[in-house]
């Protein structure tokens, strides 16, 4: 009993205070994004290439495997694995917020640092995450359609957009999409940032980001809109606009963090 006590107050002290964050603090960190992107693209610039090349890649290969049906959940999947992809904009970020050189940064190294095994944690449930949206996705298309395929692009976008069925494999599947997202958002929505900053365990870091959307619901599933809605844009001119978005959003995210937990 004495030993379960202990346990549970170590976690309860191990878990960083959290303040009380507004949309005008959304707005800050926004802000702040795009003054880290301005000030840094050359060294972001490196980072942010592999995202738009890997989307036009998800966007031909899907085309090509006659899977179009998939091609959405894959797309909006960056939502779901993004916090992950951008751990080196983080540390860029804090290293410029402490007035470090930057010249030589390996943003990256920090998947063979110390705190890999916390990191690396986190991106795993991100990526079980997105898994298992991607399969709930063709549950939902099969039980709607079965095992129609289309030849083109245009011919599944009429089945969609002009059918009961379609109407209702839009609507449910942003259902569960957005539940997915709203999933993922508790888990990643300051853990890496935390991670980084403070080395705490990826159990700690989690918790706390859970606890952010818990105690500030309608600010952070506000945040996750701003992300989902900047993705869209971002992906509208075959997925290049996510070396503008991806960036902004991986800085401002720093600079919530910031906002969000307590010193």
């Amino acid at each position: 009993m004495a030993l379960s006590h202990a346990a549970s107050t170590r976690l309860v002290v191990a878990r960083p205070n959290l303040r009380r964050i507004e949309v005008t603090d959304l707005k800050a960190a926004l802000l702040k994004g795009v003054e880290d992107f301005m000030v840094l693209p050359t060294h972001v610039l490196f980072l942010i290439a592999i995202y738009p090349v890997a989307g036009v890649i998800i966007a031909a290969a899907t085309f090509e495997s006659d899977l179009l049906p998939i091609i959405f959940p894959l797309a909006s999947g960056f939502a779901l694995i993004g916090p992950f992809a951008a751990i080196g904009l983080y540390e860029l970020s804090r290293q410029r917020e402490r007035g470090l050189p930057l010249a030589g940064t390996r943003p990256f190294a920090l998947l063979t640092g110390r705190h890999a095994r916390s990191i690396l944690a986190v991106g795993l449930v991100l990526m079980l995450i997105f898994v298992a949206w991607i399969i709930a996705a063709m549950e939902l298309y099969w039980a709607l359609f079965g095992s129609e395929t289309y030849h083109s692009a245009f011919a599944f976008a009429e089945a969609v957009l002009t059918t009961p069925r379609g109407w209702m494999l839009i609507v449910i599947g942003n259902l569960v999409g957005a539940a997915f997202s709203l999933i993922a958002l508790a888990v990643s929505a300051v853990s890496f940032p935390l991670i980084i900053d403070r080395g705490v365990d990826a159990g700690t870091a989690i918790e706390t980001s859970a606890a952010l959307l818990r105690e500030n619901p309608r600010t952070m599933i506000t945040w996750g809109l701003v992300v989902a809605g900047l993705l869209v844009l971002g992906m509208v001119p075959l997925f290049v606009g996510l070396a503008l978005v991806l960036p902004i959003l991986g800085h401002a995210t720093w600079h919530l963090y910031r906002r969000a937990v307590a010193p």
